[in-house]
């Protein structure tokens, strides 16, 4: 696994050979050990200390880091008819040991950045890789201060990073040939200027965005005084179901696992941009409203209304929609990856260039977790060998199975239930596939493992004749 991992940074160039070299030295000893320090996954003091230095380099960024793995990951996303890329934000939270030049998170006594992940993902949830990351933080003197940028413009927000990253999902979409791309987010990307957006770009990708208000149309109800617009779940709530629908919900902090009963609605409705922005067009928006029905009442019902340009005309079309939604779910899952699997809020160097350089290598570390967890979902037929070097599957069936291995490789299916099992994982009839938790867990061990294979397995016994 650790070797594999290597060519994600293939043709890195960061303007020394001994820069390019040390980088690889650097993601396969932090993938490794995930859960480790920076100075455990290191195999001596020299080889730390040529890591921190390494972080400290003015001539290197993170961009420059993920800049192969980028590429590689466009290219398995030409291997797909369609790919989501799923874009997020997610916190840092450095308040135990900040960085020196560390700025505020949401109030002043909390310190750490924020990461805008761009993560490319099948509707079979397949994550592809990280296509795209900004990190950004608060200055001091501008926290509460919301409701004055309220009428900045929108270069000038946050909020910015949601529109560029759709653009984003626009240049993927002209590199990417005859792959479909559809840019996903959750509310925070519900931006007007997203949606005129199409409308500019000559190739435009298709979006799927969970909105965060109700918006205007520019029909006016008659039945009120003043100036009252019909909104867009007024139209919703006059069609018909168009589908029902039932979906296990998975544990959230807020609730535990359920099975869901949805009624499903569909229309392409015309709205009208905000007060804020009335120069700008109307627009027409196709809407998915997905509504739970005879929930538990404790307020975490599922109300998901979608805008999206995807077509919503037959009942395949709106369940695509709502599929390709729940796909997002994903990039929660890698940040997880990130911040328990590879604990990157428990990084402790001196300042932000040296942190984000260091996260540009977890970041690739984390999507490779989750890539072999949804791998095995999606294609378990494929040999073991296409992801795992011989004395990985080898030691590990040794290990587990007490016998010699086989001379046909396993399938991936049949070597991740035994890899797993090394990390708690029971495959019991009724438990779901194992998680990226367990595969983390196992991973470490498969490397003591493999590590002991090479030094006194079959193909040492000759050296020490």
């Amino acid at each position: 696994m650790c070797e594999g991992i290597a060519l994600e940074l293939e043709g890195i160039e960061l303007g020394d050979q001994r820069l390019n070299k040390r980088s690889l030295a650097i993601l396969e000893a932090l993938a490794a050990n995930p859960e480790a320090s920076i100075n455990a996954s290191m195999e001596s003091w020299g080889e730390t200390l040529a890591a921190y230095r390494f972080f400290r380099n003015s001539n290197v960024h993170p961009e420059q880091i993920l800049c192969p793995h980028r590429e590689a990951t466009e290219r398995r996303m030409r291997e797909h008819p369609v790919v989501l890329v799923v874009q997020d934000t997610t916190e840092f939270d450095f308040t135990a040991h900040p960085p020196q030049d560390a700025q505020c998170l949401e109030v002043e006594h909390r310190f750490g950045l924020y990461d805008h992940t761009h993560l490319a993902v099948t509707p079979e949830k397949l994550c592809l890789g990280v296509v795209g990351s900004e990190q950004f933080d608060r200055a001091r003197e501008t926290l509460g201060k919301g409701r004055a940028r309220k009428f900045l413009p929108i270069e000038e927000k946050e909020s910015f990073r949601w529109l560029t990253g759709y653009r984003l999902a626009c240049e993927l979409q002209q590199r990417c040939g005859s792959t479909q791309i559809i840019s996903v987010a959750d509310c925070e990307a519900d931006i007007y200027e997203i949606f005129v957006e199409v409308q500019r770009q000559t190739t435009s990708a298709d979006f799927i965005i969970r909105a965060r208000e109700n918006r205007s149309t520019p029909q006016r109800d008659l039945t009120h005084e003043g100036r009252v617009f019909f909104k867009v779940l007024d139209r919703l709530t006059e069609t018909p179901v168009r589908v029902r629908r039932t979906i296990a919900l998975p544990q959230t902090p807020k609730r535990p696992a359920r099975e869901a009963e949805l009624e499903i609605r569909a229309l392409t409705i015309e709205v009208k941009p905000p007060d804020s922005r009335s120069d700008l067009p109307t627009v027409s928006q196709q809407f998915v409203w997905v509504r739970e029905v005879n929930g538990p009442g404790d307020k975490t019902e599922v109300s998901w209304l979608l805008m999206t340009t995807l077509p919503v005309e037959s009942t395949a079309d709106i369940l695509r929609v709502v599929d390709c939604y729940v796909a997002r779910w994903t990039v929660e899952i890698y940040f997880r990856a990130l911040k328990t699997g590879c604990r990157v809020e428990k990084i402790q160097l001196e300042t932000l260039h040296r942190v984000k350089n260091c996260l540009a290598f977890y970041k690739i570390i984390a999507w490779r977790i989750i890539y072999l967890t949804y791998l095995n979902r999606t294609t378990p037929e494929l040999p073991c060998t296409a992801v795992f070097a011989e004395c990985e599957w080898k030691s590990v069936w040794q290990v587990t199975k007490k016998q010699p291995p086989p001379r046909q490789p396993p399938t991936l299916g049949d070597f991740i239930r035994l890899l797993t099992s090394l990390g708690g994982y029971n495959n019991r009839p009724s438990e779901p596939p194992p998680g990226p938790q367990v595969f983390w867990t196992a991973l470490r061990r498969m490397l003591d493992f493999s590590l002991a294979w090479q030094t006194f397995g079959p193909k040492s016994r000759d050296v020490y004749k």
